[in-house]
């Protein structure tokens, strides 16, 4: 018969400031491994919310990002002859011709100026983006300084505002309307018309990539083909979802470092948990001599003390929970190694990640645990009762 689950329960009672202090070591622990893992998945459901699922992105072949990307609109025009490509009510391929360029801004946070992504299309290019609305003001007016900035754009950036003008390229642009993306990474470019930022940083031939939509997922793969098979595009072709993804590698770094110092708590508190566990066992010497006795076998002692010390850790770990909830409500931005720009996205801490923290929890508590555990089962029946 296996030692009551109460019987654990009554003794972390009685011992609660060394049960509260060792579980708490454990919460905060978890708190740290969650926030990583909640930078990582808001900016990742940032990016992936960004993609549409038939969207096609096409690029010079060998480039990293649509920064450093040419293509040609002789180029374009050819692709944009391809079949396969969704046509629009108005029987035009859907297809993007972009440019994209970075501009710097200053804020309250980043007085020196933060670079942030200016994308130049065309209207037909900006409503192929259907997550996209405009929230506020209006759509840029083609071969106007006209701009359209994204809602974290206009709430990080004060001179962002819709009415109020930036300098860049070779004039002023006046903000005509706010865009909402959603939870999108387009909340974070500046979109205008594809010829007057062209015209301004010298490229009127030469832009950066297209964009184009498949007619259905069966002729995308071919579609795909058909592009990469053009010698005389030389394009490096790939899936929007593929693109944005590839961008989550900004957060690496951060989430390696929160990893690594999660570990190295994840240690002391480990040490912490073994700690208040051999001072039980020492402690409770008479109460396991008694239990063997009664007829306990060994390995239900040992079980009983490992179970406290899962108690102890679950404990810390829906505190740890508890503490990076609010993580939910926190906007922040990154800057992209990918395209040199900052990414604005919002902390997610979902029930997987919770589950994350509630496991490693729990694997802090074994390794604690278990040791002591086994020093208790291991006691002999007459020294335990003597108390040694």
């Amino acid at each position: 018969m296996p030692i009551p689950l109460s019987y654990n329960i009554r003794n972390l009672m009685v011992r609660r400031t060394t049960t509260v202090l060792t579980a708490l070591g454990i919460g905060l622990t978890v708190a740290v491994l969650v926030g990583a893992l909640a930078m990582m998945e808001g900016l990742h459901a940032s990016l992936v919310s960004s993609a549409h699922p038939l969207h096609i992105l096409v690029m010079r072949n060998g480039s990293t990002s649509e920064l450093v990307s040419t293509i040609s609109r002789s180029a374009f025009q050819r692709l944009k002859a391809l079949p396969g490509i969704a046509l629009a009510p108005n029987g035009e391929p859907l297809a993007s011709l972009e440019v994209v360029t970075v501009i710097m801004l200053k804020s309250a946070a980043a007085p020196d100026g933060m670079n942030v992504t200016l994308r130049g299309l065309t209207p037909a290019g900006f409503s192929m983006r259907e997550h996209v609305r405009i929230a506020e003001g209006r759509l840029f007016s083609p071969g106007r300084r006209e701009l359209v900035v994204g809602k974290s754009i206009a709430g990080r950036y004060p001179a962002a505002k819709v009415g109020s003008r930036l300098h860049f390229g070779r004039g002023d642009w006046e903000v005509v309307g706010v865009a909402d993306g959603g939870h999108s990474a387009s909340n974070s470019e500046i979109f205008a018309d594809l010829n007057q930022v062209a015209s301004d940083y010298n490229r009127t031939e030469v832009l950066s990539s297209a964009l184009v939509r498949a007619a259905d997922p069966a002729s995308m793969r071919a579609l795909i083909n058909s592009i990469g098979g053009e010698r005389e595009l030389n394009a490096k072709v790939q899936t929007e979802s593929d693109y944005f993804d590839s961008q989550t590698v900004s957060a690496l770094p951060v989430q390696y470092m929160a990893t690594v110092i999660a570990i190295v708590m994840a240690i002391g508190s480990g040490f912490a948990a073994m700690a208040t566990m051999y001072a039980s066992v020492a402690r409770r010497s008479a109460e396991i001599g008694t239990l063997r006795v009664l007829g306990f076998s060994r390995g239900r002692v040992l079980l009983s003390f490992l179970i406290e010390s899962l108690l102890i850790s679950a404990l810390g770990g829906a505190i740890g929970c508890l503490l990076a909830f609010p993580l939910t409500f926190l906007r922040t931005g990154i800057g992209n190694m990918i395209t040199f720009s900052e990414i604005v996205f919002d902390l997610r801490v979902t029930p997987a990640i919770a589950a994350e923290g509630m496991i490693f929890a729990l694997l802090m508590g074994t390794i604690g645990g278990l040791l002591p555990a086994r020093a208790a089962a291991r006691k002999e029946i007459l020294a335990a009762l003597r108390g040694e």
